[in-house]
């Protein structure tokens, strides 16, 4: 059992830290018992309740219990006090025990400290308190200091020492089941609506590891990550010349300086110092030599009977690279919610990151429904709807770092859909299903989710892709997409993307954009937002494709954005300035 404590003096703000914490560390998922060590004249029974007469009628253990919660209170009459040890041997196993109180304990804390309190601090003569929550700032102190309000970074810190954010168990926050939920009269829901709405309700789901450097490419910082050591590490050149301190060179236009033996090369540096009037070799990358401020590049110089001649004055610390420049030491060099890439691994690298805490790879499962679908080729019936959606959407899952779950194709058949769902929800954090997510006479997808999985049918205002089917199910969202597959693509570009990102441990994404002449005219209608399919010319230009017609796939391939169309009437003529969505901005490849 993990155990971590609050300890501080009276109204140092112990017991709001434990509620924040307490909040913060169960809202990611974690199960977490509290204990308390309460002042010696605190009761817990008060005079007047039936248990205190069973109690002082001699009973030794009272229990409590009620359909919310039940307590077990236990007289120690002669008894010694029992040690934290014996408290927390009471305890069913959980996650993590936050202890308040019991200072003298030898158990890892955090102290909290309040200015406002006036009292002094424990950190300095305890050994066990590893790190200071405090609302002022303190005096030099080997341990780390957060503020007190930062309930998030306490809350990381805890998780590390304990060794939880490097736990094998995947751990969920646990989205609430209403977290989809529309407010009571709403009909039609703008765009930007709809999407401040998942904004704000989107949670990471997925649990944390600590992975080395080589396996961390394409995964979601879940922590801030310090530089071990600055970057560069040490005052160095940027070019291959000859060093020597500014101070030393005359009035004088021209110049000639005695070169001293030896050179300075990276990782091989100049052993001595450098005299006062003298120049040393120095070559790219190499740490800069006691006694050198400056140095001169070769093609400035001439070398001539040992000595460097040039003319004219460079500047103090010319073609030096300070230490720290790019990064300090102990600085925050990629920030939570990061996507690890190529340039993030370079800069861990180059700051001594050996090991990163990263969100678990969001697992994403896809679900085809309805009984006119089938398996590409496999008929050519024409009453029957080859399946396009699923593998689209797996793509789109893969395109964007997660893992792509199959789930296959059922068809109108609640039972089974049912089955289906309940087994997903064992092995995926977020399903997407395609189809059935209105509410026709067929759309099972619908009905299954409204009876028995919280579901919210979101209107929203956009063409193409109208009906949003949210829903939670076992504990795990359900995006139900139109089964129309360029409705279903552009409300996963639109809707999907940035809340998968969210649920992957990262920010909300906003869609890359820019704004280019259109090469094409239309007269757009108030009241919906519209994204017409459409790509970039080689002249700088935006075509959009000829026929608006939602059941058009090709159009997919064909573009390489979306042009989006305020909800307001507009009239568009070639030439005007139009908002175009890029693929890759998306994430696409």
């Amino acid at each position: 059992m993990n155990v971590f404590g609050v300890v501080g003096w009276k109204n140092a703000g112990k017991t709001g830290l434990m509620e924040r914490l307490v909040t913060e560390i169960t809202g990611r998922g974690f199960t977490v018992s509290t204990l308390k060590h309460a002042h010696h004249r605190f009761d817990v029974d008060q005079p007047g309740k039936d248990s205190y007469r069973h109690r002082h009628a001699g009973a030794n253990e009272v229990l409590l219990a009620s359909r919310n919660r039940w307590a077990l209170m236990h007289e120690h009459r002669n008894e010694e006090e029992p040690s934290l040890a014996d408290q927390l041997a009471r305890l069913a196993p959980v996650d993590l025990v936050l202890v308040e109180g019991y200072k003298r304990d030898d158990h890892p804390k955090v102290e909290a400290h309040r200015k406002e309190a006036g009292n002094p601090l424990i950190a300095p003569d305890d050994q066990t308190v590893k790190a200071i929550a405090t609302n002022t700032a303190v005096g030099e102190t080997a341990l780390p200091v957060f503020d007190l309000d930062d309930t998030e970074s306490i809350a990381d810190f805890i998780l590390t020492q304990t060794g939880l954010l490097a736990s094998d168990i995947q751990k969920s926050s646990g989205l609430r089941n209403d977290c989809f939920a529309l407010p009571d009269g709403v009909d039609w829901t703008p765009v930007d609506t709809a999407l401040a709405r998942l904004k704000g309700r989107m949670r990471p789901v997925v649990g944390v590891e600590s992975l080395s450097l080589d396996q961390a490419h394409g995964r979601v910082l879940a922590t801030d990550v310090a530089a071990v050591r600055a970057n560069p590490p040490g005052r160095n050149c940027a070019v291959d010349g000859y060093g020597f301190a500014f101070d030393s060179l005359s009035a004088e236009k021209n110049h000639s300086v005695p070169l001293i033996g030896g050179r300075a090369a990276a990782g091989a540096p100049f052993g001595g110092i450098v005299p006062n009037g003298q120049a040393v070799r120095i070559l790219t990358g190499a740490l800069a030599p006691d006694g050198v401020d400056t140095v001169i590049m070769d093609e400035d110089v001439a070398v001539q009977a040992g000595e460097i001649q040039f003319s004219g004055h460079p500047k103090r610390g010319a073609n030096l690279r300070d230490a720290g420049e790019d990064i300090k030491a102990a600085h925050i060099a990629v920030s939570a919610g990061q996507v690890i890439g190529a340039p993030e691994l370079a800069l861990l690298a180059a700051v001594g990151v050996q090991t990163v805490s990263c969100h678990r790879v969001l697992k994403v499962g896809v679900l085809s429904t309805g009984d006119e679908l089938a398996a590409p080729g496999s008929t050519f019936d024409p009453a029957r709807t080859y399946d396009a959606n699923r593998p689209m959407l797996l793509a789109l899952a893969r395109d964007w770092g997660y893992g792509a779950l199959d789930l296959g194709h059922i068809g109108d058949d609640r039972n089974a859909l049912r089955h289906r769902l309940n087994s997903a929800a064992k092995e995926v954090d977020v399903i997407i299903t395609s189809g059935g997510a209105s509410a026709g006479d067929e759309d099972h997808v619908s009905a299954l989710l409204s009876s028995e999985g919280d579901l919210q049918n979101w209107r929203v205002a956009l063409k193409p892709g109208r009906p949003l089917a949210l829903a939670m199910w076992e504990g795990v969202p359900v995006f139900g997409l139109p089964g129309n597959p360029v409705a279903a693509f552009v409300c996963s570009l639109i809707f999907a993307r940035p809340a998968f990102n969210v649920m992957a441990g990262g920010d909300w994404i906003e869609p890359l954009a820019m704004m280019l002449p259109a090469g094409f005219s239309k007269r757009k209608k108030a009241g919906r937002r519209e994204y017409l399919r459409a790509r970039m010319t080689h002249g700088g230009k935006v075509e959009a494709f000829a026929s608006e017609g939602s059941g058009r796939i090709s159009s997919l391939s064909w573009a390489n954005g979306l042009v989006e169309l305020s909800d307001a009437a507009q009239e568009i003529e070639i030439g005007d300035m139009v908002r175009f969505l890029p693929f890759a901005g998306f994430g696409l490849r």
